[in-house]
């Protein structure tokens, strides 16, 4: 299932979700033009978790910077089509500035639960699939009822139908949840899916999303 839009318009203009789709191409237009120097580049603001080290504050802000880091094209439209489906949404409730340090909260929250499910690991992760889960996350439970339009694939067959936005969002997180549990498997090589990442991402949107409803009654 590949969502296509929602059926929940906009109240306010959501220019930090496009500011932040922004940023994420600019910086990887920027990665397209370093032919030479584009492994220096990953390595600085990659999250690598081998190169961590709590004591060395450079080797920390990887945790953020690594959210705006993609490997290729498919990766960047993916991430950055789930973000414009759902983040508009997401900050119309919680509002821009708020809206704002949630995702970047996300992003944080989301590659720590990547490093500590492979502290020793040299492969270097990037994108910003965790602070999008983030959003799915609080998107799920903010608007439950929201009709997705959906590009379905049956076999060979290709359909559009309206599917509730638990059904979409929660069919993803179990098969997330299903290849984290799979990644854990030592067996098996290192996946290059940051699956706890997005686990980790989503949860916290839940959280953060509970809380909000909390206090809105108030």
């Amino acid at each position: 299932m590949f969502p296509l839009k929602d059926n929940i318009p906009s109240k306010t203009f959501p220019f930090v979700t496009y500011l932040i789709v922004f940023l994420n191409i600019l910086i990887f237009i920027q990665e397209l033009t370093l032919a030479t120097g584009l492994d220096t580049f990953v390595e600085k603001y990659a999250l690598i978790p081998a190169n961590v080290n709590f004591n060395n504050y450079y080797s920390l802000y990887p945790f953020l910077t690594s959210a705006f880091l993609h490997g290729g094209w498919l990766h960047i439209l993916g991430n950055m089509w789930f973000l414009i489906v759902f983040g508009d949404n997401v900050e119309d409730k919680f509002g821009h500035f708020k809206f704002l340090l949630f995702y970047l909260a996300a992003a944080f929250i989301a590659a720590f639960a990547q490093y500590t499910a492979g502290p020793a690991s040299a492969t270097p992760i990037i994108g910003a699939s965790g602070a999008i889960a983030g959003v799915l996350g609080s998107y799920i439970l903010l608007f439950p009822r929201s009709k997705i339009l959906t590009l379905v694939f049956i076999v060979i067959f290709v359909t559009l139908i309206e599917v509730p936005a638990y059904i979409v969002l929660g069919f993803w997180f179990i098969l997330q949840l299903l290849n984290g549990l799979y990644s854990l498997d030592t067996t098996i090589t290192e996946s290059l899916i940051a699956y706890w990442a997005h686990i980790a991402g989503f949860l916290f949107g839940l959280v953060i999303s509970i809380y909000y409803k909390a206090i809105s009654k108030k």
